[in-house]
């Protein structure tokens, strides 16, 4: 969950820095604030006036800036011409990118999804899908860096991917974010055919916000009150074939329980913005959302991964949540990062944990995977 609020006028933005300085002097900016040398800034290393502006250049989610990252934002901020971030989605060499599908047919910006498919699939038979989910707390962020999260498993031909956008808890409470992201698996089941995907592999992956909607999607499969009747798919199935959780929240009720940086239960928290008032006054409202709740045998396997230093959504909240799922009996695989924080430190071992896991539930590949713990970084 990252809890960084967006810039809110072209005025503060230029007010906060100054994008007429030439490249040299963007690169001393990054060199500078980039304090380890590592190519790379965390939230911590910014300025402290612009760290709440981390969300909106950290485009893929991954916990830091990358150079090409901050050139970006800087080019994009230039451009007065440029399509705002809701607009479409970024393009990935070898990709066919069809941006801004409306799923639920009303209009509604947020409520639209874009769709990845490979130039050069490996196969004629229809794709699996990987379904990227955002986070931003429930309040930030958008669809738009799905793509680039997605780009390595897209590359290799083998998946089709899509990356959705929810209504944010300033425009809609729970359930209306897991309506939404069900209306959006529906659109993509119901529209298979006509894009060359297969139905009947459907994955999700999401991040912090996003993980736990993903988690949701997985265990919440014939809840009525969760399904929603949002899009013209209603008649067509929500369910899941596999489930990638980065750091998602899953039990509501005991968020504050843990050491955060975060009051989890006051009433100006992301969980009691998004529930519609504070966690503990609406106990039955948290259960309804908490994805441990809803744990049954027949779930969707799950790969959870969470960075045991995480400050943000607390590391027991993964631990608790794989202990319900294998005590029902459902596959679920858990990676720890030794002395991650909250997205950050996943090396590229997490990556490939990923992609192992992905082709064993999509592809039939023999699955060489189980708990664990990788470094920070590794």
């Amino acid at each position: 969950m990252n809890f960084c609020r967006l810039f809110h006028s072209p005025a503060l933005l230029m007010a906060l820095v100054s994008f007429a300085v030439t490249a040299e002097a963007q690169q001393g900016l990054f060199a500078r604030w980039d304090k380890n040398g590592d190519g790379k800034l965390v939230r911590e290393e910014l300025p402290a006036p612009l760290r709440k502006n981390f969300d909106r250049v950290d485009r893929d989610g991954d916990g830091f800036i990358s150079r090409e990252e901050d050139a970006a934002f800087r080019a994009r901020n230039r451009n007065p011409g440029n399509r705002p971030a809701e607009a479409g989605a970024p393009t990935i060499e070898g990709i066919r990118t069809i941006a801004d599908l409306d799923y639920a047919g009303n209009g509604n910006p947020r409520q639209k999804l874009d769709l990845f498919l490979p130039e050069e699939p490996v196969s004629e038979k229809p794709l699996p899908v990987v379904v990227f989910i955002h986070g931003g707390g429930w309040q930030n962020g958008d669809k738009n860096g799905g793509g680039p999260r997605l780009a390595e498993l897209l590359k290799s031909g083998r998946y089709a991917g899509a990356s959705v956008g929810y209504r944010l808890s300033d425009e809609a409470q729970w359930p209306a974010q897991i309506h939404d992201c069900k209306a959006a698996i529906r659109w993509i089941r119901a529209h298979a055919k006509e894009y060359g995907l297969d139905p009947d592999r459907i994955a999700v992956w999401g991040t912090s916000a996003g993980g736990h909607l993903v988690a949701m999607l997985g265990t919440s499969h014939g809840v009525e009150a969760l399904e929603g009747a949002i899009g013209p798919h209603a008649g067509v199935s929500s369910e899941v074939q596999a489930v990638v959780d980065f750091y998602g929240p899953t039990e509501m009720l005991t968020m504050g329980a843990h050491d955060s940086t975060i009051d989890h239960d006051a009433p100006n928290s992301p969980e009691s913005k998004l529930l519609g008032g504070p966690v503990q006054e609406v106990p039955e409202v948290a259960r309804s959302a908490s994805p441990i709740e809803h744990v049954t045998e027949d779930d969707a396997p799950f790969l959870i991964v969470h960075g045991d230093g995480d400050k943000v959504v607390p590391y027991a909240q993964s631990v608790d949540f794989e202990k319900k799922l294998e005590a029902a009996g459902v596959s679920a695989i858990f990676l720890t990062v030794e002395g991650g924080g909250h997205g950050q430190g996943f090396g590229p071992s997490v990556n490939e944990a990923v992609e192992a896991f992905l082709a064993a539930q999509l592809l039939g590949e023999e699955l060489e995977l189980e708990d664990g713990t990788v470094k920070a970084r590794e």
